[in-house]
C-alpha cells in the first residue's frame, strides 16, 4: 500500500508507537480511576442511607420518650 503523496509506504515510526502505548496505557489508568469513583460513589450512597437511618431513629427514640413523658402527666 502506498502513500500517493510522497511515493513511499506509510511505516510506524517509533515516535509515533511511543505516543499510541502512552495513549493506551493513560487510558487505562482513566478507565481505573473512573471504576474506582464509581465504587466510591456507591459506598457514600450506602452510607448516605445509614446516616440517615440513624437521623431517624434518634428522631424517633425522641419522639417517643417525650411522648411517653407527656402520657406519664395526664
Amino acid at each position: 500500500m502506498r502513500d500517493d503523496r510522497s511515493g513511499f509506504e506509510p511505516f510506524d515510526c517509533a515516535p509515533a508507537l511511543r505516543l499510541e502505548a502512552h495513549e493506551r496505557v493513560s487510558k487505562l489508568h482513566v478507565d481505573g480511576f473512573n471504576r474506582r469513583i464509581e465504587r466510591l460513589e456507591a459506598e457514600i450512597e450506602r452510607l448516605e442511607r445509614r446516616l440517615w437511618l440513624t437521623v431517624y431513629g434518634v428522631v424517633g427514640v425522641i419522639l417517643a420518650q417525650g411522648l411517653q413523658s407527656l402520657m406519664q402527666v395526664q
